[in-house]
């Protein structure tokens, strides 16, 4: 078996540049979670490293494929300096945590909610799961593996995420987009929903 870690940080790093800080959370019966953060002009970075380690499992089998299935890291942007973001850390890797513990399959459009705020203070409690190769491109790996995809994530406040439950997540982010919305403003009001 190939050790898909230091490929994910390699990915990490020539894309967003070398981290200036990193913590790791272990949970009990769980591979430890890395999270990085990369620092970018005013744009603080966090990124999780240890998720991909094994591929996401179909909850409904019966056993886990310890080769086949996806693979994920999990990427935050928010402004630095407007609010403690910096305590997001120990919420991200609960997250990237999640397809161990709780068996999810983790994919684009998807929320996932924390039941806490994602920083001391933050509006938001849960948050999409947008589309993977914008920031960070895939990285392929040999096969049969599948590739590593870099998944972003964007904070939702409470009602977004019902408004989103009802309505989907492409209509959030179109609400999101014809409002101006500044995803990465760490203290921004939730979106006009009516």
């Amino acid at each position: 078996m190939v050790d898909v870690l230091p490929l994910v940080e390699a990915r990490l790093s020539t894309a967003l540049g070398e981290p200036d800080a990193r913590a790791a959370v272990t949970f009990l019966g769980t591979d430890r979670i890395e999270v990085l953060r990369f620092q970018e002009g005013d744009v603080v970075r966090y990124a999780t490293l240890g998720m991909s380690a094994h591929p996401m499992a179909d909850p409904t089998a019966v056993l886990a494929d310890p080769v086949k299935g996806p693979r994920a890291e999990l990427v935050l942007s928010v402004r630095a300096g407007l609010a403690d973001t910096d305590k997001a850390l120990r919420p991200l890797a609960v997250l990237a945590a999640s397809p161990q513990v709780e068996g999810l399959v983790v994919t684009p459009g998807a929320s996932l909610d924390l039941g806490e705020s994602l920083w001391p203070g933050a509006p938001f409690t849960s948050v999409l799961v947008a589309e993977p190769g914008g920031l960070v491109e895939d990285l392929e790996l040999e096969e049969p593996l599948e590739p590593v995809r870099f998944l972003p994530l964007l904070p939702m406040t409470p009602n977004e995420a019902a408004w989103k439950r009802v309505h989907g997540a492409q209509a959030l982010q179109e609400r999101w987009l014809t409002n101006g919305t500044d995803l990465r403003d760490p203290a921004r009001r939730s979106v006009p929903l009516d």
